[in-house]
């Protein structure tokens, strides 16, 4: 009889169809891999598995499996004080709402993200999840609230390019209209 595959294993085999493209296998592969890590008593990187199974579930447009995939991992994370994780954790959720056109739920899981990551003071993933609460914005109809949070996400990037530059500057017509009217 054959030697059970560990959570190690299933996980170099997910990471392998992932990097292949293989999103499906991937993401089941990183659900059996969570499952191991239960079973190992490991429960912080059985959430991160889910996680991973999230992100490969969305590449490969099954936004409903991500999103059971990444729910409650961020109150793994919290409860080991991990909370860049619990952030992404949350970004992930969001990611997958927005897939559902659960615009809403996303607009509120992104701001979760955002303002842990405030706190945390990172400034490598924040701009990205501001990015993504603007996008979310706009197709809400928040137009004033997307320019604000998207110029807040431009303002936090250390050594910005050209195009970033550039939005940059255009963002901050609206300011100084309404820096006038005021």
């Amino acid at each position: 009889m054959g030697e059970a595959i560990t959570a190690g294993e299933l996980t170099k085999e997910a990471n392998k169809a992932y990097h292949q493209e293989d999103f499906l296998a991937a993401a089941k592969a990183y659900q059996a891999a969570s499952l191991s890590y239960l079973q190992d008593n490991d429960p912080q990187s059985a959430a991160e598995m889910s996680n991973n199974a999230s992100v490969a579930y969305l590449r490969a447009e099954k936004p409903d499996s991500a999103l059971q995939n990444a729910l409650q991992t961020d109150e793994v994370f919290a409860e080991a004080g991990d909370f860049r994780r619990q952030a992404i954790a949350l970004a992930n959720q969001a990611a997958a709402y927005e897939a559902l056109g659960k615009l809403t739920e996303a607009e509120k899981a992104y701001q979760s993200s955002s303002e842990l990551l405030k706190q945390l003071g990172d400034q490598e993933l924040r701009p990205t999840v501001l990015k993504s609460l603007s996008a979310v914005q706009l197709r809400l109809g928040n137009q004033m609230e997307a320019i604000v949070t998207m110029k807040s996400g431009l303002d936090q990037v250390n050594n910005p390019g050209i195009i970033r530059r550039l939005m940059n500057k255009f963002l901050k017509i609206p300011f100084n209209y309404f820096n006038r009217l005021s």
